[in-house]
């Protein structure tokens, strides 16, 4: 298939690890958004579960960055595993774009530990969110051109998707009883504003990279885009359901409401999930249309 890279072994490890680190980042970044925007609203255990995440989440980042970069440094080497601990190709790496993310990004996870800190914590977690969110403009596909819309329009899409995911458990935990029916409700109202930013930097993104609808269904990097805008399809709809039907049920106390939303939550949750395996597959093994 057109623009599609070989998948060996170390394509598969590079893929699962490029997604475990998006996980990390987002719930990292997300943990600090949800904390920064209902810290008035959420009861203090949902609080104290979204800064243990956000900080947990930093220090899984910090540690897949290394384990990514001995990967990178196998893959171009051609020595397979051993060229993981190689000096020379870890020098290379350190030298490609790759490198200059893992700065950001590296500084971002550990500023973010900042959020389990009392009073400035939080500002200086924020800090480091958005170093993290800036690191994904340093590397891959969006180093083509338009440079500074692509840039733009990547770290919006981050920003967006990270307070969407770092949400999750958090929300699963306050759906736990009727008395987080408000928070639910409030979430749901700013979260229509986040996914219609989400939609337009995500379409924005595909339009650059595809230069056209049309490449979409001729190439590697299009049918893996179309997979995953038809998981985000389904997590769009069933985010839906849980705001029009299970958040007001779970409000007015009816029975079975709380156990329902969890579950709806957690099924959000796994889809997210193969999204970001679909993402990692996008930026490891195709080539936007654009440049073939």
């Amino acid at each position: 298939m057109t623009g599609l890279a070989p998948i060996d072994g170390l394509a598969v490890l590079a893929i699962a690890a490029k997604a475990a680190g998006y996980a990390a980042a987002l719930l990292a970044m997300g943990g600090v958004l949800f904390v920064a925007v209902f810290r008035r609203l959420a009861t203090p255990d949902v609080l104290r579960l979204a800064r243990r995440i956000a900080a947990a989440a930093a220090l899984v980042g910090l540690a897949v960055l290394a384990v990514r970069f001995g990967i990178r440094a196998a893959r171009i080497s051609g020595m397979g595993l051993d060229g993981a601990t190689d000096a020379t190709m870890l020098g290379f790496v350190w030298d490609s774009p790759l490198g200059v993310a893992a700065i950001w990004r590296g500084f971002g996870e550990a500023v973010i530990l900042a959020v389990l800190l009392p009073g400035a914590g939080l500002w200086i977690a924020l800090g480091g969110s958005a170093a993290v969110a800036v690191s994904y403009a340093q590397v891959g596909h969006s180093l083509g051109d338009p440079r500074a819309a692509l840039a733009l329009l990547l770290v919006a899409h981050v920003l967006a998707a990270s307070f969407w995911v770092g949400a999750l458990a958090p929300l699963r935990r306050a759906g736990a009883g009727p008395e987080g029916g408000a928070l639910l409700h409030r979430f749901g109202l700013v979260a229509m504003g986040v996914v219609a930013g989400l939609a337009v930097a995500g379409a924005g993104l595909a339009w650059l990279l595809s230069g056209s609808p049309a490449a979409l269904f001729g190439t590697a990097y299009g049918w893996v885009l179309l997979a995953k805008v038809a998981v985000v399809a389904a997590l769009l709809g069933l985010a839906a359901w849980n705001k029009l039907r299970l958040v007001p049920a779970l409000a007015a106390g009816t029975p079975g409401a709380s156990a329902s939303l969890r579950r709806s939550i957690a099924l959000e949750g796994a889809m997210v999930a193969l999204i970001l395996v679909a993402t990692a597959a996008i930026t490891t093994v195709t080539t936007p249309p654009v440049n073939l």
